[in-house]
């Protein structure tokens, strides 16, 4: 997963979705630092790709063949 944006800080077990279409899951919040209230802040993140097939990636997942002509 590349640079993305959140309107609050994931916490582990959340489930968050890239806009490639692909469900991740929150393993693990490495680092925090970088804030400042006018751009944000940064924080990496050790995350898990939630398989297709499971019932959260159908519920939040975009799928990305549906939105492809």
């Amino acid at each position: 997963m590349n640079k993305t944006s959140f309107e609050k800080l994931p916490l582990v077990d959340q489930y968050i979705y890239n806009t490639d279409g692909t469900i991740y899951q929150v393993e693990e919040v490495i680092s925090f630092a970088g804030y400042d209230s006018s751009k944000g802040f940064s924080v990496i993140l050790v995350i898990k790709s939630v398989p297709q097939n499971e019932q959260v990636a159908q519920l939040y997942g975009l799928q990305i063949e549906e939105l492809i002509d």
